[in-house]
């Protein structure tokens, strides 16, 4: 299920502020599973599985998918200039292949200069985006023809499998979280709960969490379960910046970004249901994540933030575990059979 969900979702555009492809997919998946689905006007995907129980207090699981992607400036001589969405990572875009979502479509290389014709002190620098243009094969007339400004463009590359239980490509960040809730809601099918669960595939966090700050505002949760990658380690990370590892389970966050007793309820039931987990702490006023903006929504709301473990992250080959997603189902699954009785926005 994870492996197929994540091949579809990565294939489709999304990035930031364009999301509405993969937006309406999500809403067809989630569909099955809610009480009734709706995109809002900022293009978050929103279900809601009602329990049935008047003053329900609500729980709300968020995803973000909207992928780091680029928007075209200008054109000269033929080649595009752009801009980052989001936090692109310029030293991995040089000879990359990239998508400009035109009508139709169009395939991109970003230029990159020959080693043959590069002096010595040049080969070690890195580009700036700034510095950078797309190849489509055309000349000026017809790229001006082709290409509107203002058009957005993606990584070309999707989703495959990679080694033994691990995934690699574009967009798994954030598309790896909402695929762990879809796990959750199958798991909870034939579940009673006592909270109405709403689930948002959220737009905009690359480039602000605006599409948490507005979903929450509309939905106005008592708890939330925002789920995120976190960095996994690699041969050239530093052992203190990045402890956590793939295929060791869940991320649970601890920091003043997450509710100090809900955060705790996901570490003793990780413990009593023997979910594999991982701890990190985020010591910092912010997460980075959407929990961030939903935390601090109207009057405030009890969050806690799970993350996947991934490697290469805002590259166009992130890696991520499907045994993490499966951990990290099975925890927001059981957040939720947790919870009973009346509201606690705190």
């Amino acid at each position: 299920m994870i492996e197929d969900i994540l091949i579809e979702l990565c294939a489709l555009p999304g990035p930031a502020g364009f999301e509405q492809p993969v937006a309406e997919r999500c809403r067809e998946l989630l569909a099955p599973y809610m009480t009734d689905t709706w995109i809002d006007v900022l293009g978050n995907a929103i279900g809601v599985r009602k329990c049935g129980k008047d003053n329900a207090p609500k729980l709300l699981f968020d995803a973000h998918v909207d992928e780091i992607g680029l928007i075209i400036t200008g054109i000269e001589e033929g080649f595009l200039r752009f801009h980052a969405l989001g936090g692109l990572d310029a030293r991995t875009l040089p000879a990359a292949e990239v998508q400009i979502l035109s009508d139709p479509p169009l395939y991109g290389v970003i230029c990159v200069m020959p080693p043959h014709v590069l002096k010595k002190e040049d080969t070690d620098k890195a580009l700036k985006i700034e510095d950078l243009f797309i190849d489509i094969g055309l000349n000026q007339e017809d790229t001006e023809k082709a290409i509107q400004l203002g058009t957005p463009g993606v990584m070309y590359n999707g989703v495959q499998k990679f080694g033994d239980n691990l995934l690699c490509g574009k967009a798994l960040d954030d598309r790896a979280g909402f695929a762990a809730i879809l796990c959750a809601l199958e798991l909870l099918k034939d579940s009673k709960l006592d909270v109405d669960l709403y689930v948002m595939a959220s737009a905009q966090e690359e480039v602000g969490t605006r599409g948490a700050e507005t979903g929450a505002f509309a939905i106005d949760p008592d708890y939330c379960v925002v789920i995120d990658v976190g960095h996994a380690k690699t041969p050239d990370s530093k052992p203190q910046e990045v402890k956590e590892a793939l295929d060791k389970g869940v991320i649970i966050s601890r920091g003043p970004n997450m509710n100090r007793d809900f955060t705790e309820t996901a570490v003793r039931l990780a413990k009593e249901q023997e979910i594999p987990h991982q701890i990190d702490v985020v010591p910092g006023g912010s997460s980075g994540t959407n929990a961030r903006a939903i935390q601090i929504s109207r009057n405030g709301v009890v969050t806690a933030l799970f993350g996947l473990p991934m490697k290469y992250m805002h590259t166009p080959f992130e890696v991520c575990s499907i045994d993490d997603i499966e951990s990290a189902a099975k925890l927001m699954c059981e957040m939720a059979k947790s919870l009973k009785g009346g509201g606690n926005n705190a």
